[in-house]
């Protein structure tokens, strides 16, 4: 049996439901505002309240695990039913784990979050290339294998990665190049390498570019984006964080076509009764700039 790309069902949840991705993170504070418990309970409840919201409306939700892992194994019962929830309303899953790891110890976190069957499937996870793109190497096969996919951090809006983001690589194919850079032509490389059609497809391994950004300082051109097998990027930053969508092509240039754009806060801080209309609303209002 034929096992869809990851790739594949992207292009298909954004042309049925757009671009939008919405966070599902319980802070405290919003859990609060929500009036629920700081608890595994709170949290269930309000993941499942958001995947309720999103679903029919967008076409991707994006759980951050560690508001989950703070409850222990309470939150992980937790979080593994907010993923049944999205599984069943046909929701695309990306888990934002940021694991990164050698050898068999990241293996087995692929395992974990990309292998069918598994009470935390997903669709795809963030990971951290900073030990090396080549120490992501099983997880990379193991995502092919399933029909999964990767987001490689690559330039992040956090201050303090800068400095490690915008180094220069000093040796190897990709001296000379930023280290995001470095990390961004890898990706384009491997999606490549893996397709195996000739029209212009969406890669299932993809880069995270901060939408607060100015992409040229960490030596990425977003006029020459890969045309025969596009590069996906999860796009946080706007919303809450700065990020106006209305620059979304001004930020990702060629880019902007595979752009998942990802907001949490600006939309879940409309509290439960308002979230599917805010949704509804910031679905349309990413439609639009794209056309």
């Amino acid at each position: 049996m034929t096992v869809s790309t990851f790739g594949d069902r992207l292009g298909e949840a954004f042309a049925a439901r757009g671009q939008l991705c919405v966070g599902i993170d319980p802070h405290s504070w919003l859990l609060a505002g929500w009036g629920l418990a700081d608890s595994a309970a709170g949290a269930e409840s309000f993941g499942r309240s958001v995947v309720a919201a999103a679903a029919g409306r967008a076409g991707i939700v994006k759980p951050q695990v560690a508001f989950f892992e703070r409850f222990g194994s309470a939150g992980f019962v937790a979080l593994e039913r907010v993923l049944a929830d999205a599984r069943a309303a046909g929701l695309l899953v990306i888990g934002d784990v940021k694991r990164g790891d050698l050898g068999t110890s990241v293996e087995a976190y692929a395992d974990a979050w990309l292998t069918p069957g598994s009470p935390l499937e997903v669709d795809a996870i963030t990971v951290t290339p900073f030990m090396g793109v080549g120490s992501l190497q099983r997880p990379i096969e193991i995502a092919l294998q399933h029909g999964k996919g990767l987001f490689l951090l690559a330039a992040t809006s956090n201050p303090e990665a800068a400095g490690v983001q915008q180094a220069v690589v000093a040796g190897g194919p990709h001296a000379g190049l930023t280290v995001a850079r470095a990390v961004l032509e890898d990706v384009a490389r491997l999606n490549a390498d893996a397709v195996t059609v000739t029209t212009p497809t969406f890669g299932s391994l993809g880069v995270v570019l901060g939408a607060t950004l100015d992409l040229a300082e960490f030596g990425i051109d977003v006029a020459a984006a890969p045309k025969n097998c596009l590069t996906p990027v999860l796009a946080p930053g706007f919303g809450h964080q700065g990020g106006n969508i209305m620059d979304l092509v001004s930020i990702y240039g060629e880019y902007a076509g595979g752009v998942i754009v990802s907001e949490s806060r600006s939309v879940l801080s409309q509290g439960s009764d308002r979230l599917a209309a805010a949704i509804e609303r910031r679905v349309s209002e990413v439609g639009a700039v794209r056309g």
